[in-house]
């Protein structure tokens, strides 16, 4: 028995020796180089935000999003008005109703001249290689993979093989059209964010934001697209299939047809979010607003603790006088937070 079990250790040592030696990352020395747009004043966006922007000097206007499907409904409607940019980056993209819609939205967007720039974390993206090197095949469209895994099937050997660097993931999701409104906050893209799963869904908000805030919001997508760990999809898949995305524009049509996407489609039909923001008569709230994100550079181990969010946010609120409110899916306070004073006790 031991004797078997020693063949077992060898031959699995063996095996993933082999796959270490198919596990390296490709150069970035060619990668092309883009920035946001910042020439977007005169887009429709562009236009019918500015005079409100000019109103609040050091002010963005915040408009919540807590309702599931309207977060939904008001990410395609941002990307149906985007004329020039669409900067799109986010943890998970479920191959399902929503993920399906939403990337015809960016399709349709490239076909009618915008510039997509989709920067993925590599973590959830399975299933999803064809469909994604398709669309970084349309001129208009780069497609980025964030700490990407080399071997793409099964992803479970890259784990093996390089767990230190894959167990540091992007969880930033931002949604930013002509670099003129934004959409951030917890919501990833699947139908169990946007109240279209069956059985479990998950309760979360998100924020649209103009103003000064989504230069910020811009910023910080160029500085993680061009860090040492966004990798061009063109680097680690094979060539897209052309027929791909008539499939994709396909696929998003029988969604919408479908009776169970009904809500999702009634949405889209009936918020006004995007005529009432075009038409300056949006009802935002104009605060001082700043963002805070962790240096991309974390996931190659590079980021000094200063450069992290938990000093961020020191930085901000300081010592509570009273109380703090948060909204998040995932913080769990240290005994060192929960302890630090009874204000932040009470937040947690």
């Amino acid at each position: 028995m031991s004797r078997r079990i020693g063949f077992f250790v060898l031959a699995f040592g063996l095996v993933i020796g082999l796959f270490e030696g198919y596990s390296t990352l490709p150069l970035l020395e060619n990668r092309s180089v883009s920035t946001a747009l910042v020439d977007t004043d005169t887009t429709r966006l562009g236009r019918a935000i500015s005079s409100a922007v000019a109103a609040h000097p050091g002010q963005s206007g915040l408009y919540p999003l807590p309702d599931s499907r309207d977060a939904f409904a008001a990410r395609m409607l941002l990307a149906r008005a985007a004329e020039r940019s669409l900067d799109v980056q986010y943890y998970i993209w479920r191959k399902d109703r929503s993920g399906t819609l939403l990337f015809e939205a960016l399709h349709a967007a490239a076909e009618r001249g915008v510039r997509v720039r989709l920067l993925l974390d590599d973590n959830n993206t399975a299933g999803l290689d064809p469909t994604l090197a398709a669309l970084d095949a349309h001129p208009n469209i780069e497609v980025r993979l964030f700490n990407p895994f080399v071997i793409r099937k099964p992803r479970l050997i890259g784990y093996l093989t390089d767990f230190s660097r894959l167990n540091r993931r992007m969880h930033n999701k931002s949604f930013t059209a002509d670099n003129q409104a934004t959409i951030i906050g917890g919501r990833n893209v699947g139908d169990e964010y946007f109240d279209a799963a069956e059985g479990t869904v998950f309760v979360d908000l998100d924020v649209m934001a103009v103003g000064p805030i989504v230069e910020d919001v811009s910023n910080d997508f160029d500085r993680y697209w061009a860090s040492g760990s966004s990798y061009p999809v063109g680097l680690l898949l094979p060539p897209a299939d052309p027929a791909r995305l008539e499939q994709l524009a396909s696929q998003a049509s029988l969604v919408e047809r479908d009776p169970a996407a009904a809500a999702y489609m009634a949405a889209i039909r009936q918020l006004p979010f995007v005529r009432e923001l075009t038409e300056g008569r949006l009802a935002l709230e104009w605060a001082p607003a700043r963002m805070v994100s962790d240096d991309p550079a974390k996931a190659l181990g590079r980021a000094e603790s200063d450069e992290l969010l938990p000093h961020q946010m020191n930085e901000i609120i300081g010592e509570p006088a009273t109380d703090v409110e948060l909204v998040s899916a995932y913080f769990v306070p240290t005994a060192r937070v929960s302890n630090h004073s009874s204000a932040w006790r009470n937040a947690a």
